[in-house]
C-alpha cells in the first residue's frame, strides 16, 4: 500500500489531486490542511510519497519541505510541489530544497498521475537497490 499525503490548505484542491490519484493500484490517501498537521500526519503513520503546497497558513510549504528533508526517517520520501507559483525563484527554492518535482496549478489530472507513479517507481527502486543491515 502507497500512502500518499496530500498537504494543501484548500479542501477543494485536495479532492482534486485525490481523484487525479484515484486510480493508482495500491494507493491509499492522508490529508492535511496546514503544515504542522502535515508534520502530525509523517509522524503517525508511515507515508510513501507527499504531495505539497507552498502557500499555506501557518507554516509555509518550503519549511515542511526542510523539515522532511532534516529527519532520517522521512529525508528519503518523495515531495512532489504542486503550487500556484510559478515562478522560477520559488520552483528554484523547492527543487533546492530537496523537492523530487515541481508542477504549478491548474494541473492536468494525467500529468500528476504519471509523475506521482514515477517518482513512487523511482522510491521503490531505492528502496530495493540499498542493501539491508538488519537481521
Amino acid at each position: 500500500m502507497n500512502t500518499i499525503l496530500i498537504v494543501d490548505d484548500s479542501p477543494t484542491i485536495r479532492r482534486m489531486v485525490k481523484a487525479s490519484l484515484g486510480e493508482l493500484p495500491g494507493a491509499a490517501f492522508a490529508e492535511a490542511g496546514t503544515g504542522l498537521q502535515a508534520i502530525e500526519a509523517l509522524a503517525v503513520g508511515p507515508v510513501q510519497m507527499v504531495v505539497l503546497d507552498l502557500n499555506m497558513p501557518d507554516m509555509h510549504g518550503l519549511d515542511v519541505l526542510r523539515f522532511i528533508r532534516s529527519h532520517d526517517h522521512y529525508k528519503d520520501v518523495p515531495v512532489l510541489v504542486l503550487t500556484t507559483r510559478g515562478d522560477e525563484t520559488s520552483r528554484d527554492a523547492a527543487l533546492q530544497g530537496g523537492a523530487s518535482a515541481y508542477m504549478t496549478k491548474p494541473f492536468l489530472p494525467a500529468t500528476l498521475a504519471l509523475s506521482v507513479r514515477e517518482l513512487l517507481a523511482l522510491a521503490r527502486a531505492h528502496d530495493t537497490s540499498v542493501p539491508s543491515h538488519e537481521a
